[in-house]
């Protein structure tokens, strides 16, 4: 089983349950609803265009102050805080505090998860 990220100063701490990570695809064998809930709160965070370009805009530098997603986002600095704050209870990025911003990294080890679950 792969290890849990840690959270650095406790931003963005992955509390998901890990009941999911070891299963198999969604297509070779039937979730179990500890599983099902999990898996959908992942996608679920995933739903959204704004959070998807978080997302992808974290991923293209590796690591990435929330003062610099405003410009690209197109969002103000609460709107994007409420986007990193869901993608962090997911487990799919976590943030440090460095100074008075936050910087995001992705959870690369999350996302692995995701592409299983769903048979990729």
């Amino acid at each position: 089983m792969p290890a849990r990220p840690a959270s650095p100063a406790g931003v963005g701490s992955v509390e998901a349950a890990d009941t999911w990570l070891c299963s198999a695809s969604v297509l070779e064998a039937p979730l179990g609803e500890a599983e099902a809930a999990d898996l959908a709160r992942v996608l679920g965070a995933l739903a959204d265009p704004v959070r998807l370009r978080l997302l992808s805009l974290v991923a293209a530098r590796g690591e990435v102050c929330s003062c610099d997603l405003e410009g690209p986002l197109r969002k103000s600095q609460p709107t994007i805080s409420h986007h990193t704050k869901v993608l962090a209870e997911a487990g799919l990025v976590v943030g440090e505090h460095r100074g008075r911003w936050t910087w995001w990294r992705i959870v690369p080890e999350r996302l692995a998860i995701v592409r299983r679950a769903l048979g990729g």
